[in-house]
């Protein structure tokens, strides 16, 4: 030390501080409920540190893990490698290629390495190539014991502090605290040294060390002995965990990526450094301490990250000119205040060991280390990234940069997970809370299904750009590794260009015409999954329950449990979906499933129209009348013939959702053969629809005397075919009526309901009721019965809530035969009956009408078992 005015220490020059004067970051102290969702409480801040980039968490007081790290035998044995830091160099620094002298202006030392006896890392070859650009270099290697000691000394030396054993036994009685630097006055040197450097200050530090293979500082939990682990090790704030925690998008990846899945470990000393950056495509990143010094942070809000990197070129122009990607690199440093100064906002962390530090999707963060410590990272992707991912990776096109991760395959993915949980929502299943979690993601407005449509919107146009190319869809051997375009290694997960002189060259659609120079008529373009399909999923995603029954088709894993019904939808038969993502396995996915192997749909009708043929003519005069079959059988038998014997895939072809199919279709939707898929639905759907709950006996018992009046709203269209009708009724598109019912909200009140069938195109007719008052309130079904019966069990359940809450006037348990889906819709009311009926003057819908004329059905039936063209009739007539 020393006397006067101005006292420095070492080489500190507290008077030429150079701390920034900016604001700090918010802190948030959660609950120990809302502490128990990691992602949850992260989306739910999120909009408060938006406008700050960057924020600190504190967890309870009650929430302190172990760290495995301060083991004495990891302690003291196990090495890790270091990096070697240029403080001085970090801001102000001369290019590569003219720095070809020695700064001799400023009067140097350079400081003393302390190295413990330690060898320095030989170079690599590689590292000959760093000299084409400023890096930071590879330094020794430390324990964790070792590297204490090391980043200790240098602190004292620096600032001039007293060592361990420099102090005396009679401070050490008095209980006499020693002087250290406050975080403020490291600071404040800090910055010093980074804009007015007159030293060289060089630094070790201990980054990106990958946690799977030097530790982790978290407990680790094995399910194999998960009940024998501690609570720490199964928490979803573990960082090893947070990949897997529900409502993560980064929960679908597969891989083990290093620093985005898999954590990263730090460790500091003095002023070592993290230079301005933003996470690899623009993910979340959440950083824990686990023990040691202070850590400073500066955040910029995301929307400022373009002009923080003008600013930089601004500032740093010789730099950015040698070394156009010099952000990617992270090793520049620019002082917060001349940020300020440029109207950029900028805000600062000062983390403690046991909290977290998170910063949002494309917010620039930097910072440095106040002294020894360890922290750890991983980044995070709750469902609102997924915008941010979209602009990472067409951002990263133009830069003609290699991404992490597959951004469309997630996506897909996440997609996928959420129409699941639509069906089951549809299905009014009694699944688990954790099951619906991505529920209120999806909608017309749902962050997944903006995300997916914008997505889709930008593939369409870039499909239709390549239009004159021919498409094939993916096969299985595309998915045998990562493909990304030749040229701006975009990823190829969702489409991709090749030509017939390369096939295992690929681009991407706006990189076609580069792939090779041949003709564009030798280039394919191939999909995962054609825009019939993709906007199917967007529809599906709205809540389209057309669409949603059109995609339940192509997946798997639907469970459906509820107090009418106990099924698990596993599949009967099974087929690998060509190139797609996950294994398909058909289904009907409705009751009846017993039926599945006998003919229905399409293959029906023509037993009906080879059995007329046989029949003598004049009994068929005789029982018919003037029942016309001829046109309308050969009719709707043309709609099946359209879609079972088309041999063209046209890519542009759309899914039929009205009577009659275009001439030309997709012969397959998501990998699966359209006219199998078509016959196999519409089997369970004929068998469904006269089909009584497995409440009911097996025959629908029709009440002597109808027990509500239902009131027609609409009559609707009669359409041919597809299940429209079946020997109890005939199903008009567009029918609706209303009818009074306990309420599902409260039962002691009756409520108004609306009973209506809408078009799930191929499948046929779909049935929705809902509450009149509260139309969000539905329950929709491939069965008017099956409709009908949830609503009663909806009911019931709330009639037992009230019970068990002790409420007065709740009426008791409704039975299973209280309600009756065909009554509730009307379609056994005369007066509807006979509207109905009307609508069909040409007796169209054949099954319904032969169901009229029982010696005629005998008849068919006699004759059908000799003509049996693909089974038999599974509709009971």
């Amino acid at each position: 030390s020393g006397g006067g005015t101005t006292t420095t220490y070492g080489k500190w020059h507290p008077d030429e501080s150079n701390r920034p004067e900016i604001d700090d970051a918010p802190v948030f102290t959660p609950t120990e409920e809302e502490f128990k969702d990691a992602i949850g409480y992260i989306a739910s801040i999120r909009p408060q540190v938006e406008k700050y980039g960057i924020c600190r968490i504190v967890p309870p007081s009650s929430w302190r893990p172990p760290c495995p790290l301060k083991e004495k035998s990891f302690w003291k044995c196990t090495e890790f490698n270091t990096r070697v830091q240029q403080v001085d160099k970090l801001q102000n620094r001369e290019p590569k290629k003219k720095e070809t002298q020695p700064r001799v202006q400023k009067k140097r030392k350079r400081r003393k390495k302390l190295r413990f006896g330690m060898s320095q890392k030989l170079r690599s070859a590689e590292s000959a190539d760093q000299d084409e650009k400023f890096g930071f270099q590879s330094g020794s290697d430390f324990t964790l014991e070792e590297f204490q000691k090391y980043a200790d000394m240098f602190k004292e030396q620096y600032f001039g502090m007293k060592g361990s054993d420099e102090i005396s036994l009679f401070e050490i009685k008095q209980h006499k605290e020693m002087w250290r630097p406050s975080v403020e006055e490291i600071e404040g040197e800090y910055w010093r040294i980074v804009v007015c450097p007159d030293d060289e200050v060089e630094v070790d530090y201990g980054a990106d060390l990958d946690t799977a293979i030097f530790s982790s500082g978290f407990p680790k939990s094995y399910l194999s002995d998960a009940n024998k682990q501690d609570p720490y090790g199964l928490s979803c704030w573990n960082l090893n965990n947070l990949r897997r925690q529900p409502r993560s998008v980064l929960s679908f990846e597969t891989e083990d990526i290093s620093g985005v899945v898999v954590p990263w470990l730090y460790v500091g000393m003095c002023f070592s450094s993290f230079c301005w950056h933003v996470e690899d495509h623009f993910l979340y990143s959440l950083n824990y301490m686990h023990f040691g010094e202070q850590k400073v942070w500066y955040g910029v809000p995301g929307e400022n990250a373009v002009k923080l990197e003008d600013a930089m070129r601004r500032n740093l122009p010789r730099l950015f000119e040698e070394q156009p990607d010099l952000l990617h690199e992270l090793v520049t440093q620019l002082s917060p205040s001349v940020l300020k100064s440029e109207g950029i906002p900028v805000y600062r962390v000062v983390q403690n060991p046991g909290e977290f530090v998170l910063t949002l999707p494309r917010a620039y963060h930097s910072g440095f280390n106040c002294g020894f410590n360890c922290a750890e990272a991983v980044n995070v992707a709750p469902v609102d990234w997924l915008p941010h991912g979209q602009c990472a990776v067409e951002l990263y096109r133009d830069q003609r940069r290699k991404t992490s991760i597959s951004h469309d395959k997630l996506l897909l993915k996440t997609v996928q997970t959420a129409l699941r949980q639509v069906w089951a929502n549809l299905h009014n299943c009694k699944s688990g809370q954790k099951e619906y979690i991505w529920l209120d993601t999806c909608g017309k407005n749902g962050m997944l299904t903006n995300a997916f449509k914008t997505r889709i919107k930008m593939e369409g146009a870039a499909r239709e750009a390549n239009a004159r190319l021919q498409c094939k869809k993916m096969d299985q051997d595309y998915d045998s590794t990562d493909r990304e375009c030749f040229s701006c290694f975009y990823d190829l997960h969702l489409s991709a260009v090749s030509c017939q002189c390369s096939p295992n060259r690929f681009a991407c659609l706006n990189h076609a015409n580069l792939l090779c120079s041949c003709e564009m008529d030798r280039k394919f373009v191939l999909h995962r999954y054609s825009m019939e399909e993709l906007n199917a999923l967007v529809a599906a995603l709205e809540g389209d329950p057309a669409a949603v029954y059109q995609w339940k088709e192509y997946d798997v894993g639907l469970v459906c449990q509820s107090a009418s019904t106990q099924q698990k939808m596993d599949f009967s038969k099974s087929a690998k979906l060509s190139g797609s993502i996950i294994d398909v396995n058909i289904d009907c996915g409705f009751d009846g499933c017993e039926d599945l192997d006998k003919s229905a749909g399409y293959p029906q009708e023509k037993e009906v129209q080879n059995a007329l043929g046989k029949i003598d003519k004049d009994k068929m005069a005789m029982e018919l009348g003037s029942l016309q079959t001829s046109n309308p059988t050969i009719s709707s038998f043309q709609c099946t013939q359209s879609l079972s014997h088309s041999s063209e895939l046209s890519c542009s072809s759309r899914i039929s959702t009205g009577s009659t199919l275009p001439s030309k279709t997709t012969k397959e939707l998501f990998g699966i053969e359209t006219e199998y898929c078509v016959a196999k639905a519409s089997r369970a759907q004929v068998s469904q629809l006269g089909k009584p709950s497995s409440s009911q006996s097996n025959e629908v018992s029709w009440p002597a005397k109808l027990r509500h009046q239902v009131e027609q709203l609409d009559h609707g269209t009669v359409i041919v075919g597809k299940n429209w009708c079946n020997h109890q009724a005939i199903f008009p598109k567009g029918f609706r009526s209303r009818v009074t019912f306990h309420s599902v909200l409260d039962p002691t009140r009756i409520c108004c309901y609306i009973s209506e069938v809408i078009d799930a195109g191929l499948l046929g007719p779909l049935f929705r009721v809902a509450v009149e008052e509260f139309p969000e309130v539905s329950f929709t079904h491939t069965s008017p019965m099956q409709c009908w019966d949830s609503v009663r069990d909806r009911v019931n359940e709330e009639i037992k809530k009230q019970c068990r809450a002790g409420k007065s006037g709740v009426p008791a348990l409704l039975s299973n035969d209280s309600v009756n889906g065909l009554e509730m819709f009307g379609f056994i009311s005369p007066p509807i009956i006979e509207v109905i009926e009307a609508l069909d003057p040409d007796h169209k819908c054949l099954d319904y009408w032969l169901s009229k004329h029982t010696p005629l059905r005998r008849l068919l039936s006699e004759s059908l078992m000799t003509t049996t063209v693909d089974g038999t009739n599974n509709s009971s007539i």
